[in-house]
């Protein structure tokens, strides 16, 4: 039975407090949606880019946002760069749908990790990548070191023969109580480092392990608002990435120093998203009256106007709302009153709206 071998130091647990604060802070700040939008839409094309530039892929950020917004047909590229993007850009879409249903059917990730999910990830990653035989396939060859752009260290993988049992027992090992029982981004950074180490793919191994291990994260409560993306922080230093996974072999398994490496970049991460949410939370006091009320496209206009100018009045809004009938205007100002996100001052049409 596998087990892995780690020990619990000051600084992992100083990392998961971190990671522990920056999540509340993320989860109960008060934002309007489209900035909700903007944020999961940035994480998602974070992670598509830098997950596939980490493994080679040339595709500079500006061609990667065309790629994902579906404007494939205006990036002059190789077509395996090309499908590289869509195949990572049809798998966050693939988690993001996973995590929805597991949401309404209150699975975690000892209910839906299985082989067969792997298997269906790696098939949308290896998409016109690799032979259609081989995609979603265990490898059936021998594998070399691991060497990603000539950098020292290097992982040893197991040999083809091995790959079905070592699966087996690591699964097994996801949904036994010890499984169950560990902290998410421990868990997360067990399955990103097993997954890269038996090495079960032809190709796209790093790629199907970083995905698994923000799958374990949302699955076990730790999706953030999906605003998170932790590939940008492995691409900009790949060797200290790629040194911290061969340190497991170095220390003969003991994955402590690349855990403290892996909770400390979700940490880095995390914190950096907290400090943009809390500077795009202008009024402080917002957050006891708002809290997570969901806003339609006009009113979320109109609170974005009350916070830049102060206020709104009927003047205001015929301009800003030309194609709209007062009546309507009235509707979603009452409605916000209604909610307590604003108060009127004043009486009949010389009042205006301030947020409360």
């Amino acid at each position: 039975m596998y087990s892995p071998k780690y020990t619990i130091t000051n600084n992992i647990l100083n990392n998961v407090g971190r990671v522990e604060a920056a999540k509340e802070i993320i989860e109960n700040s008060p934002l309007i949606p489209s900035w909700e939008r903007d944020f999961v839409k940035d994480a998602q094309i974070r992670t598509v880019h830098y997950s596939t530039h980490l493994e080679g892929n040339p595709l500079e950020f500006p061609e990667v946002k065309k790629i994902i917004e579906g404007y494939e047909e205006d990036v002059i590229a190789h077509d395996r760069d090309v499908y590289e993007v869509i195949n990572y850009r049809e798998l966050v879409r693939f988690i993001e749908k996973l995590f929805e249903e597991s949401k309404k059917n209150k699975k975690t990730s000892a209910d839906i990790i299985n082989l067969n999910l792997i298997l269906k990830i790696h098939k949308i990653l290896s998409h016109k990548i690799l032979k259609e035989e081989r995609q979603g396939k265990i490898r059936i060859k021998n594998a070399n070191l691991i060497s990603s752009k000539n950098f020292e260290k290097v992982l040893t993988f197991p040999k083809a023969g091995e790959i079905p049992l070592l699966l087996e027992n690591f699964l097994a090992w996801l949904i036994s109580k010890e499984g169950k029982g560990i902290h998410p981004v421990l868990k997360a950074g067990i399955v990103h480092y097993e997954v890269t180490k038996i090495h079960p793919f032809d190709d796209q191994n790093g790629r199907t392990a970083r995905a698994l291990s923000t799958l374990i994260l949302y699955l076990d409560g730790y999706n953030i608002k999906s605003f998170f993306s932790l590939d940008e922080h492995f691409d900009q230093n790949p060797m200290d990435y790629y040194n911290h996974l061969a340190s497991v072999q170095e220390n003969n398994g003991d994955l402590t120093e690349w855990l403290t490496y892996f909770s400390k970049t979700l940490a880095i991460e995390l914190n950096r998203i907290k400090n943009k949410v809390l500077k795009l939370s202008k009024d402080a006091k917002l957050k006891d009256v708002v809290g997570q009320v969901a806003l339609s496209e006009r009113q979320e206009k109109i609170v974005n106007y009350i916070q830049d100018f102060g206020f709104i009045n009927n003047s205001k809004w015929k301009k800003i709302f030309s194609d709209y009938s007062d009546d309507t205007i009235l509707r979603d100002l009452q409605e916000l009153l209604k909610n307590k996100i604003i108060k009127k001052v004043g009486k009949t049409k010389s009042a205006r709206y301030v947020l409360r």
